[in-house]
């Protein structure tokens, strides 16, 4: 690296500091301001930043990880999740806001009643607040680990270092204002690094640009937007269970049912209910259609370049062999940027870093300081307070993920197994907001049995001597046994007071035809964004003709979404009575 390296990076933070500091006064006058913002953002801010929250240094990783095991369409992995997303933006997008809730974790004693659903409340905040969220941000740091190996040579624990203190700064000092107004700072920078990275990858000279690396027979067979249908266990796993079950069934962080997490965060900020969903439609197209090309072509142009784990080993002797894995490829084309644009990627490489820590660091803080100490703890806590909690809780997270992140291998691994911790809990939180008789002791079922089947398939079941299961194998019987035993235990317990539902009911205003206008413009709306994505595929591809029809086939479509719109938002929602 050079000085004009250095000088982008210092320009890089000097601006991340200066918006966070720019917004610490604002942030530290009350707690609503520091974990909601006010509820005053637009709906392009809210948009924006939902994703550069869900865009981390482990997604590029982990997208060339799947194009290299087999093809681009091992993504249906993650795509599948536009059916999750488009959901929530037209049914229960206006739910969480009309819910009133500062996290989705208050929902619980919304929703619930008794002990069952404040022991609900607390755990989750803990849960999800410090462990799930430790596990989760450890993956992204193990993306900027093999990064930091790969483009800089230098150690896991300066990495850790640097994020942590980084984060920790402009996260506590900023608040949840800072964070979205620097997330646009973010996703921008994020995205010329990305396109750069792409550009001197696609002309190394091995690969010799654009139209010799898509006619190369190593990448020609890596194209195809969906699996090889005659490979059956790769086809049912990325693509059959994915669409069919995954989306609606499995909780994953940033594509919870119904939504949840840093997502509902930044939902519940906005300004108006029409704010949240045109923010929420703009995060779905730019997360689908636009933002992951220039990665997916950079791994393309891997494929030439370090054709197998071997030729990777031979590159970077240095970097520790069992971080050695195919998502390794991304950070190792990086290292043909030449010094100039070097420091812009690196500044993206950190951008997209940061931006995802502090969605969770965030969110966590919030679970911790509003679900747990002032509901459990301190319940007189006032706002200052509940600010410096807030703030502690950012540094106890970091410091967790850095003692976590070194000791992650894979970022395909970690996803599968957070699916399979996820899975069979999606429907309750899909079912919740509508049938009254599940309760508190439903979800805490749901969670229970899904983290221990889980864990036991990870861990106990190789030692036990059956057969080898596949992760789609794991999967659906974690999903079997945590949906039996969570529609069980619904029935035979009794539903929440009447009283409690009664006014869950009347707040969110849910009604039939809320529900059928939704899902007809979420089958709509989905029919345009994967008809976009597919015709910037072709068009890159230079299938031109195919290009012109999938782009005239979303256009239609998102003209037909107007119409849908108007009659879902006509109608004006009454109250209910409590139904069982």
């Amino acid at each position: 690296m050079n000085i004009i390296d250095f000088a982008a990076i210092g320009l890089f933070f000097a601006a991340l500091f200066g918006i966070a500091a720019a917004c610490s006064r604002r942030a530290g006058k009350d707690a609503k301001d520091f974990f909601l913002s006010g509820r005053s953002m637009p709906w392009w801010l809210i948009g924006v930043s939902m994703c550069a929250a869900s865009t981390s240094t482990n997604s590029a990783n982990m997208f060339t990880e799947f194009i290299r095991n087999s093809s681009l369409g091992e993504n249906w992995k993650w795509w599948a999740f536009l059916l999750t997303g488009m959901l929530t933006v037209f049914v229960y997008s206006k739910l969480w806001v009309r819910s009133g809730a500062k996290s989705d974790i208050e929902f619980y004693e919304l929703r619930y009643s008794g002990k069952a659903a404040a022991f609900l409340r607390g755990f989750r905040a803990v849960y999800l607040g410090i462990v799930f969220n430790v596990i989760t941000t450890g993956l992204v740091m193990l993306a900027a680990i093999k990064i930091g190996q790969a483009l800089f040579g230098v150690g896991q624990w300066t990495v850790v270092a640097v994020t942590a203190v980084a984060s920790i700064v402009y996260s506590a000092l900023g608040g949840f204002r800072g964070a979205i107004y620097t997330d646009f700072f973010l996703f921008v920078v994020i995205m010329i690094g990305a396109v750069a990275g792409m550009y001197y990858a696609i002309n190394h000279p091995a690969v010799g640009g654009f139209s010799a690396m898509m006619s190369h027979p190593a990448v020609q067979s890596h194209l195809s937007f969906f699996p090889d249908p005659s490979n059956t266990d790769l086809f049912v796993a990325v693509f059959v269970i994915p669409v069919a079950i995954q989306w609606w069934n499995v909780w994953y962080p940033g594509s919870e049912p119904g939504g949840g997490g840093y997502i509902v965060q930044r939902m519940l900020s906005a300004k108006s209910e029409g704010h949240c969903v045109g923010g929420s439609i703009l995060y779905q197209v730019i997360n689908y259609a636009i933002r992951p090309w220039p990665w997916y072509l950079t791994a393309f142009a891997s494929l030439i370049v370090f054709p197998d784990l071997a030729s990777l080993q031979r590159a970077f002797p240095n970097v520790n062999h069992a971080l050695v894995k195919s998502d390794l490829a991304y950070p190792a084309m990086l290292t043909f940027v030449p010094n100039g644009w070097l420091g812009v990627v690196a500044a993206s490489m950190m951008g997209a870093l940061f931006s995802t820590v502090a969605a969770h660091l965030s969110m966590g803080s919030n679970y911790i300081a509003n679900d747990f100490w002032k509901r459990f703890v301190r319940p007189e806590a006032g706002e200052r307070e509940l600010i410096v909690v807030g703030r502690v809780t950012v540094i106890v997270l970091m410091a967790l993920t850095a003692v976590i992140s070194p000791f992650l291998i894979s970022a395909g691994a970690v996803f599968n197994l957070i699916l399979q911790i996820g899975a069979g809990t999606g429907l309750i939180y899909l079912l919740r907001w509508f049938w009254m008789r599940i309760n508190a002791w439903s979800e805490i079922t749901a969670m229970a049995v899904s983290f221990a089947v889980a864990v036991s398939l990870q861990l106990v079941y190789p030692h036990l001597g059956g057969p080898a299961l596949a992760s789609w194998h794991r999967l659906l019987i974690v999903m079997a046994i945590t949906t039996a035993a969570w529609v069980g235990v619904t029935l035979l317990t009794p539903p929440t007071e009447a009283a409690k539902r009664a006014a869950f009911q009347n707040k969110i205003r849910a009604s039939g035809h809320d529900i059928a206008w939704g899902m007809l413009a979420m089958t709509v709306s989905c029919v345009a964004i994967y008809s976009l994505m597919f015709a910037s595929g072709c068009w890159i591809y230079g299938r031109t003709a195919a290009a012109a029809a999938l782009a005239a086939f979303a256009a239609i479509a998102g003209l037909s979404l107007v119409p849908i719109l108007k009659r879902l938002n006509s109608h004006t929602p009454s109250s209910h009575t409590p139904s069982s």
